[in-house]
């Protein structure tokens, strides 16, 4: 029995189950909360004062939400490890989750409020820096809460299905409910951003903290971790993944405001065709991947993933694009249970913590360059072209990668971590 729950005197313990439920709420609370700026970013940056006459960092509507919604994930990329480190070499989760989530709060809530501040506002370079902040916070309350999942037992595709339903379920609710809440007012998502990371501070509180009470060095965490180098598989498609979800968050949504003339409330449903199966099917698929193994999700999946993301980008009507989503969103939801539960498969309980953080490190890079790669090859070659270097890296990694599959050999489901543990 580990320290945290000896000490739940005179209260009922907390069951595997129930806690994976409540964490499973948070990172659903993390991503809600997240894409709820998404639909809307060229009308809440134009609110913060991302114009062309207010900033050099702003030169057109599509830049400014670029530059916005990379500097959240920079920060991601530069403190995810930071999270993940402390939290194995002082074997507590819960603390930092907490400290986390009022911190990104109150970076939500700092933005919120920017316009206002000085009588004019501040200057976008400030906004880029409160929002730098609000991302260095939120990631160790998502990346920490992702570990202490990878902490339970029962099955590491389980666990990480009941993770992956949470990240597709609040992408898919968020996208929608952000449209509409830009509808109403463009700083109105980042109010309530800050009130759900508020919650989620609270709610945490009540799961045991299960990471090993072993104290060790820094050091010694990343070396335990260095010493994997099969870690490299999972991180690479986690990198490609979120890539795609970067190029569809930016670029995809431009794309489909300008094809179809949609308007945010319009985008954030089409966004939802991808959301909305990538969550419902992340669970059971899931646990199809502690069945049949890691290989035939990953790779089959990412190569019609492929695919499907080349399909999106020839879709006559805004009827097609919607199927087409759906199907992306289906195949998506085949490969992500299965890549985050092979961190957990690769890795022993004391770097559980920096394991997770190099794969969301991993996945950051991937939203940095789905921003970044994405908006410029759009800028410079069209929209046609930018799908098809997404599409094309997608089906390449998976390619690429399948010998590395072959080699490790973690087709039995006894290397998975199943039990009959609920």
């Amino acid at each position: 029995m580990y320290s945290s729950e000896r000490a739940l005197v005179g209260r009922a313990p907390v069951s595997v189950g129930r806690s994976r439920l409540v964490l499973a709420a948070v990172v659903f609370v993390v991503l809600f909360s997240q894409l709820l700026l998404y639909p809307g970013v060229s009308q809440l940056v134009a609110a913060l004062g991302g114009d062309p006459d207010a900033s050099p960092f702003a030169a057109t509507p599509l830049e400014a939400s670029m530059w916005f919604l990379v500097a959240e994930f920079a920060a991601y990329v530069a403190f995810v490890g930071v999270w993940g480190v402390v939290s194995d070499a002082t074997g507590r989760r819960t603390p930092f989750i907490v400290a986390g989530a009022f911190a990104g709060a109150l970076g939500y809530l700092a933005l919120a409020a920017a316009p206002s501040l000085g009588g004019d506002g501040v200057p976008f370079e400030t906004v880029l820096l409160l929002r730098v902040f609000q991302g260095a916070m939120t990631i160790g309350a998502f990346s920490l809460t992702m570990t202490m999942l990878m902490d339970l037992e029962g099955g590491h595709g389980k666990n990480m299905g009941a993770a992956g339903i949470a990240i597709g379920l609040g992408a898919a609710l968020g996208a929608p409910a952000g449209g509409q809440l830009t509808a109403l007012d463009p700083l109105a998502p980042l109010v309530v951003a800050g009130g759900l990371l508020l919650c989620v501070g609270a709610l945490v509180a009540v799961v045991p903290d299960r990471a090993p009470r072993e104290r060790r060095t820094a050091r010694a965490v990343l070396e335990r971790v260095r010493r994997t180098p099969a870690l490299t598989i999972p991180f690479a498609f986690g990198l490609i993944d979120r890539m795609t979800a970067g190029f569809f968050a930016l670029v995809g949504t431009l794309y489909f405001q300008e094809t179809f003339a949609l308007g945010p409330a319009e985008t954030g449903l089409l966004l939802a065709c991808f959301f909305a199966p990538f969550a419902v099917l992340q669970y059971p698929l899931g646990i199809l991947s502690d069945r049949v193994g890691r290989t035939i999700p990953i790779v089959l999946g990412s190569v019609l993933y492929g695919v499907g993301i080349l399909g999106v980008s020839v879709a006559p009507t805004v009827a097609t694009a919607a199927l087409a989503m759906v199907l992306v969103g289906v195949l998506g939801a085949l490969i992500s249970p299965a890549t985050m539960a092979l961190v957990t498969d690769l890795v022993d309980d004391g770097g559980r913590g920096a394991a997770m953080a190099g794969f969301n490190l991993a996945g950051s890079v991937g939203f940095l360059a789905g921003f970044l790669v994405g908006g410029s090859v759009a800028s410079t070659y069209g929209y046609e072209v930018a799908f098809l270097a997404v599409g094309g890296l997608e089906i390449a990694i998976a390619l690429l990668a399948l010998p590395a599959f072959l080699r490790l050999s973690l087709e039995t489901t006894r290397q998975y971590g199943v039990s009959d543990d609920d």
